[in-house]
């Protein structure tokens, strides 16, 4: 299995006091999940905000430490690791997060960004080869190579993205959580980067967990899909199982949540 969860908790205490602070309750906002991902595969993790999605991905990144369970990457116990031994497993696995403006940085151009991030992988990364790598990763994603010395704020938010997802392909991971990442952009926009992202799923054979509130966009880019509510898993299965026979009532909710155009009553 490429990835397993095993039983995977985060809680955080609420505490009272101000010198002599005393537990008075918890939130558990991962509570006993378990999921395997294969290689190669997109799961898609789905639920209203403030069920626990962000704070599985970061626990996984091993951002948030768990509570309890375990996490393996390729049969590699990550919670069972140190500090400085997660560090250097964290260039297996990558985030895309929902901001891109927010999490570039605005003071670094793209070339700088991506060389930035290709020496992660590849330290001895210099001239003529830096050049070539950061080249490709830009036409990969669909951007002009000519924008390399560009800052983001000369973007719109659709290239941002891609920018953001060229980073994440810099350092050759072997997992990549995509935390929302079509939910600030245009509808237009939003098709163009999940076909960007099912390309490189297929190109690369990447491993993906996409994460979004939005359960029809799930559906379109994801093998399997699991749905997530007050921190465990109530469903999961393929796409077309839990979208055509769903289980959980919870499940339910969310599909009949999914905006329908009335074409008839538009005609008439």
């Amino acid at each position: 299995m490429f990835l397993k969860l095993e039983n995977i908790q985060t809680h955080f205490p609420i505490t009272e006091g101000v010198l002599f602070k005393r537990q008075v309750d918890v939130v558990r906002a991962v509570d006993g999940i378990s999921l395997d991902i294969e290689k190669g595969e997109i799961l898609g993790l789905v639920g209203e905000s403030g069920c626990g999605k962000s704070t599985l991905s970061r626990t996984i990144m091993q951002l948030i430490p768990a509570t309890g369970g375990k996490v393996f990457l390729e049969g590699l116990e990550l919670t069972a690791l140190p500090p400085e031994a997660v560090r250097k497993q964290r260039i297996n696995f990558q985030m895309i997060f929902q901001d891109p403006y927010a999490s570039l940085n605005p003071r670094m151009s793209v070339f700088r960004t991506l060389a930035e991030a290709i020496r992660t992988r590849h330290p001895d990364a210099r001239g003529a080869g830096l050049n070539q790598r950061v080249n490709e990763l830009m036409e990969r994603v669909g951007l002009d190579r000519r924008f390399v010395r560009r800052y983001p704020h000369e973007f719109s938010g659709g290239q941002r993205q891609r920018i953001a997802i060229a980073r994440a392909l810099a350092p050759e991971p072997k997992l990549i959580l995509a935390d929302e990442p079509v939910s600030a952009l245009d509808v237009s926009i939003q098709s163009q980067i999940l076909n960007l992202l099912r390309k490189l799923q297929r190109e690369l054979n990447l491993t993906m967990m996409f994460i979004s509130h939005d359960l029809a966009v799930v559906r379109y880019i994801a093998d399997r899909i699991a749905v997530m509510f007050a921190g465990k898993i109530v469903e999961l299965g393929t796409a077309d199982e839990v979208m055509g026979n769903p289980q959980h009532d919870y499940t339910k909710k969310l599909l009949s949540a999914i905006p329908r155009i009335d074409v008839q009553a538009m005609a008439s």
